[in-house]
């Protein structure tokens, strides 16, 4: 399983348990939490009462003042308040009063006057001097017809001489407390959803660097010229660093061990021909054979030189991770530069060259290199075609990119050679004399190539070599 998913399968576990955990321990305390607070104002209603009630209560005459006519009519008012979005239309309070035995004195409901009240614990608790309260069902099958009651004593000084309750249903609430479970819901839904979202977010954006770390250095690992990943300072920008600063070190001992081992093997031959010239120049020969040695000792040496510059070049360019420049490059003139270079090798084989070139075609690259690069192919155009023959230059625009085509007439490439061209110190003999070359030029432009994003492909053709470069486009 990838990591990004395993990351966002922990967050989600822990959001999930998180959010279900916090949200049925607020959904479990809202019923309990409304019916607190109605009890608490019940009690300071009930405490209220108590007073209002005292001195009827003491003289006797409750039931002839004119308290039982305003309960009526408080029983009869229409509020119509709006409250969260709920219309209040009637009172729901019930209110009675008993006396000091427990007997109902007055009832808002007038359904309870004169009836023993003195076992019902909102009376008995109150009569004895403690709190009363009780919360009774109406209908004993349906546990929403519950009705709270509180009671407050009224006291003639330091006596109990009576007890006041105010009662009201717990279905009067459930409106409220449906609308705020219903809202805690879909808030808290929302916010788990938010935290996922974020999440997963997160956990993309962890995968994707970490992703990005993952190709860079599996593919510096394949030793593909590639640059480090553009990662965020922190922890993972580090980590980048870190690994591009390893990638290059190993690959510095890794080249400097592997060219020392190439250079030795190449240096051998060179180096053994001009001792073994150098020997015989001490005995005495002929004028002619001395001659011979010396130019033998002058081709190699300059093979040698050739070799080391060639090397150096191409060191710089394998080390290379990017382009110090990129900038328009005019294709035919660059072209006409580099035959006009060659122009006395060309004219003493009586070479035909033809360029198909359009004035607009532009490169887009590193002049320098690009420069190199195509000094080479035309180098090796100009070594495999016999005296009299013809090298084509043409080029032409594929989209983003230029491909620039090299024919020159000659013999066919043998098969087995076709996939080693580009390897190094790996060389053709020349036709007419069987010289090889250092074997570095066609593996200095692949790399030149590959630098730019391009490709360097070479085949057969109909009467020759076909050798095209893609490189891109300005």
């Amino acid at each position: 399983m990838p990591l990004g998913i395993r990351i966002f399968a922990v967050y989600f576990l822990f959001v999930g348990l998180a959010g279900w955990f916090v949200l049925g321990t607020v959904m479990d305390e809202i019923r309990p939490g409304v019916r607190q607070s109605t009890e608490e104002t019940l009690v300071d209603t009930a405490n209220l009462l108590a007073e209002i009630l005292r001195d009827p209560v003491i003289a006797g005459n409750l039931a002839q003042s004119h308290l039982p006519e305003v309960l009526k009519a408080y029983g009869r008012r229409r509020p119509e308040a709006s409250i969260w979005g709920y219309t209040k239309s009637q009172v729901n309070h019930r209110i009675y009063v008993t006396d000091a035995s427990g007997t109902v004195l007055l009832d808002s409901s007038g359904l309870a006057v004169g009836r023993d009240y003195s076992r019902w614990n909102d009376v008995y608790l109150t009569l004895r001097g403690d709190y009363g309260a009780r919360s009774t069902r109406e209908d004993p099958n349906n546990p929403d017809s519950s009705v709270m009651y509180v009671a407050a004593p009224i006291r003639n000084g330091e006596q109990i001489i009576g007890v006041v309750s105010v009662a009201k249903p717990n279905q009067t609430l459930q409106p409220y407390i449906e609308r705020s479970q219903h809202r805690l819901i879909w808030q808290g839904a929302g916010l788990v959803v938010l935290g996922l979202l974020v999440g997963a977010l997160l956990s993309w954006w962890l995968s994707r660097a970490l992703g990005k770390l993952t190709d860079y250095a599996q593919a510096a690992s394949a030793g593909h010229r590639v640059k480090p990943p553009q990662l965020p300072s922190g922890e993972l920008g580090q980590l980048a660093v870190a690994v591009e600063q390893m990638r290059s070190e190993l690959e510095g001992r890794d080249y400097v061990e592997r060219y020392v081992h190439t250079l030795t093997h190449e240096l051998k031959s060179p180096l053994a021909a001009i001792r073994g010239a150098a020997e015989l120049l001490d005995s005495d020969m002929p004028t002619e054979q001395h001659q011979r040695f010396v130019g033998n000792i002058q081709r190699e040496a300059e093979r040698l030189q050739q070799l080391s510059e060639r090397l150096l070049h191409l060191a710089q360019v394998e080390q290379r991770q990017g382009l110090e420049e990129r900038v328009a490059i005019p294709l035919a003139p660059l072209v006409e530069e580099l035959i006009e270079a060659q122009r006395v090798r060309i004219s003493a084989a009586q070479l035909h060259v033809e360029q198909e070139l359009a004035p607009a075609l532009q490169l887009y690259g590193e002049r320098f290199l690009l420069r190199q690069a195509l000094a080479n192919l035309l180098d090796n155009a100009l070594d495999f075609t016999p005296d009299g023959g013809l090298i084509r230059v043409k080029a032409e625009c594929c989209g983003e990119w230029v491909k620039v085509c090299l024919f020159n007439r000659g013999e066919a490439i043998p098969e087995y050679a076709l996939g080693r061209l580009t390897e190094r110190f790996y060389s053709l003999p020349r036709p007419g004399g069987g010289r090889k070359s250092t074997g570095l030029g066609l593996n200095f432009v692949e790399e030149v190539a590959e630098l730019h994003g391009g490709t360097l492909s070479i085949r057969n053709v109909s009467g020759g070599v076909e050798v095209s470069l893609n490189l891109p486009a300005a």
